[in-house]
C-alpha cells in the first residue's frame, strides 16, 4: 500500500476534511449596572442579540473560530443584564476550496460553537438571579448568505462609482 492511502479507511481521503480539536471559553463578561434596582422593576424585558465570528489561522490547517454572542436585556429604559460570551473552537480544515472553507469558517464552525454559547448565557443569567434566557437556534447558512449579498451588494455600488 502506498504512502498516500495509508489513511484510516480502504479508499483515500477526498474533498475536504473538517474536524474539532478543542471548545473553549475564550473570554466572557457579565453586567448588571442597574442592581439592586433592576429587581424591583416589573419584569417586562426586551433582549437585543448582536453575533459576530471571527477566524485566526494557527498554521497546520488548524484554525481558531471565535463565536462572540452579546445579549442584552432592558427593562424599559434600563439595561437589566449584558452578557457577552467569545466562545472559541480549534478546528482542523484541510484540503478545501476558498468557497468550501468560507462555509466551514461561517456555517458549520459556529453550528458546533452556538449549543456552548447558548449555555454559559443561561448559566450566567440565572446566577445573576435573572430568569433563564433561552436563545433560539440561529441559521448560520442564512446568515452568511445575507452577508455574502451585502458584500457583492457592495463590491457593485464601489464598482459603479467609478
Amino acid at each position: 500500500m502506498s504512502e498516500e492511502n495509508q489513511n484510516t479507511g480502504d479508499k483515500p481521503a477526498t474533498g475536504p476534511q473538517f474536524g474539532l480539536q478543542r471548545v473553549y471559553v475564550k473570554d466572557v463578561s457579565f453586567e448588571t449596572p442597574n442592581s439592586p434596582q433592576i429587581f424591583l422593576e416589573q419584569w417586562n424585558p426586551q433582549m437585543n442579540l448582536d453575533l459576530a465570528n471571527k477566524a485566526t489561522d494557527l498554521g497546520d490547517d488548524h484554525h481558531e473560530i471565535v463565536l462572540r454572542v452579546t445579549v442584552t436585556i432592558k427593562v424599559g429604559e434600563k439595561t437589566a443584564f449584558l452578557i457577552e460570551v467569545n466562545q472559541a473552537g480549534i478546528f482542523v480544515i484541510k484540503g478545501a476550496t476558498p468557497e468550501q472553507k468560507s462555509a466551514l469558517v461561517n456555517i458549520a464552525c459556529p453550528n458546533v460553537l452556538f449549543p456552548y454559547v447558548r449555555e454559559v448565557i443561561s448559566d450566567l443569567a440565572t446566577r445573576g438571579s435573572f430568569p433563564q434566557v433561552l436563545l433560539q437556534p440561529i441559521n448560520f447558512e442564512l446568515v452568511h448568505a445575507q452577508k455574502i449579498k451585502q458584500m457583492q451588494e457592495q463590491q457593485k455600488a464601489g464598482g459603479s462609482a467609478h
